[in-house]
């Protein structure tokens, strides 16, 4: 945490090591080795960054002059702040916004075999994330992480759509997301004082290529000032990329945890089996995980695949309900789902045990007194004692409407990779007491946690 590391440096470990801690220690820090420094503490999302000012609170409670310095927010807010202030307002176009875009640009072009959902995503993951602006730009791009192939004739037309998409943009006087970071990271590199002397960022396997090319322009190549924490193996929100082709390259100063403060040796170790043994990133840095270790026992997982619905809610119910019999409070509970879809069997099985619920949504705030029930991408950062995982059916996870968006079946395996992720994200999230359900036919993921 005190370190000196000469360039830009990446803390790794499994769920539960401490990443989140080192982080707002790493923060602290810097604060009070530099008196004068400001500090930004980030993340992708609003309910990570609230889950931090909490803890930072915590941290350097008594001392307020610290926590003047130390700027806590996601990196979208981030950036529109800066915008506003060096550049002026800009409309950021909606998702269902582009969606439409996309597709009005689709209808114009000649006949393609392309899904409007791979238009979409070849647009965001790959067009608007690296900026391409030239048909050159795109012929070339390697793609990393979109695994159908694509020849020259068929990008040929792609890109006429997305130049259309493009237009529509600029007609509407709207810009993206990531165009929002490219301008802004161009703006800095061009000589604008820097507003801030250290980055310090937490989850940063789901930091995006614009999010990441904005933060390198923050570091402004400066020593030390650009600290990561994260774990590959809980990547679920972006496909992979290289970092050093963005200006960040941690070679020789990444580090890995590896003593479990918050899992049980029980649950950490039945988890594990959803991930392999090492995970790299597209530069060649691996994470190994192995040899991690758990500082408590507990009760082993469990696993239970019911016949109906009904059995299910009645299942976990009956496990809520002797979890509060054992002294765990509600508000140390929570049910999460896959899908919004899936989140009225949560509620059904809440129900049945007798407790009050409360909806998890975008800005994490937790209720003291209730169950939380939420899906699995918004369980991320979070921690309970108890957790039931439920709705871990055939053709929900992973979840049937993206293998069916697939287009080729190379992409097939960054689809399973992920949502191997996003369920090791949401068993991890328990401390002492882990439940995982699912409806005949169940899961093929579960057979991976029998091990």
């Amino acid at each position: 945490m005190e370190r000196r590391f000469g360039g830009p440096a990446r803390i790794a470990g499994s769920a539960g090591t401490g990443k989140t801690v080192v982080a707002l220690h790493r923060a602290a820090h810097l604060a009070r080795a530099n008196p004068d420094a400001r500090i930004l503490l980030t993340t992708f999302s609003e309910t990570l960054a609230s889950a931090l000012r909490t803890k930072l609170a915590r941290l350097i409670g008594t001392e307020p002059r610290l926590r003047e310095r130390i700027d806590v927010d996601p990196l979208d807010t981030v950036a529109r702040r800066l915008h506003d202030r060096m550049l002026g307002r800009a409309e950021v176009a909606s998702r269902e916004g582009l969606r439409d875009l996309v597709r009005e640009a689709a209808r114009e072009g000649v006949d393609q075999k392309f899904s409007l959902a791979f238009l979409v995503t070849e647009w965001t993951e790959v067009v608007d994330a690296w900026q391409l602006g030239s048909w050159e730009a795109y012929r070339d791009v390697a793609r990393l992480g979109r695994k159908t192939r694509l020849p020259e004739k068929q990008r040929q037309a792609l890109w006429a759509i997305f130049e259309r998409v493009r237009t529509g943009l600029t007609e509407r006087r709207l810009v993206t997301q990531a165009d929002l970071y490219s301008r802004l990271a161009a703006h800095l590199a061009g000589g604008e004082r820097l507003p801030y002397d250290f980055v310090v960022v937490d989850e940063a396997q789901d930091v995006s290529v614009a999010q990441l090319r904005f933060v390198a322009a923050l570091g402004g190549s400066r020593p030390d000032a650009l600290f990561f924490a994260g774990d590959l193996g809980q990547r679920i929100f972006q496909l992979p990329f290289s970092w050093r082709s963005l200006g960040v390259d941690i070679r020789g100063r990444s580090g890995t945890l590896r003593i479990n403060y918050r899992t049980s040796h029980q649950i950490r170790t039945q988890a594990d089996r959803l991930l392999g043994k090492h995970v790299s990133d597209v530069d060649g840095n691996m994470e190994e995980r192995g040899g991690t270790i758990s500082v408590f026992n507990g009760p082993d997982p469990q696993l239970r695949v019911l016949d109906t619905l009904g059995e299910e809610s009645a299942v976990v119910g009956r496990w809520l309900a002797d979890r509060v019999a054992e002294g765990v409070t509600p508000g140390e509970m929570s049910v999460f789902v896959r899908s919004p879809l899936e989140l009225p069997r949560a509620r059904a099985a809440v129900e049945t045990a007798g407790l009050p619920i409360a909806l998890l949504d975008d800005d994490g705030k937790l209720a003291r007194d209730r169950v939380v029930v939420g899906i699995m991408h918004l369980s991320k950062g979070l921690e309970f004692r108890a957790v039931a995982v439920m709705a871990c059916d055939d053709e929900v996870v992973p979840l049937q409407a993206r293998i069916e968006a697939v287009t080729d079946e190379g992409d097939l395996e960054e689809v399973y990779d992920t949502e191997r992720h996003l369920l090791y994200v949401a068993c991890t999230r328990a401390r002492d007491h882990l439940l995982v359900t699912g409806v005949n036919p169940a899961s093929e993921f579960l057979q991976d946690l029998r091990g």
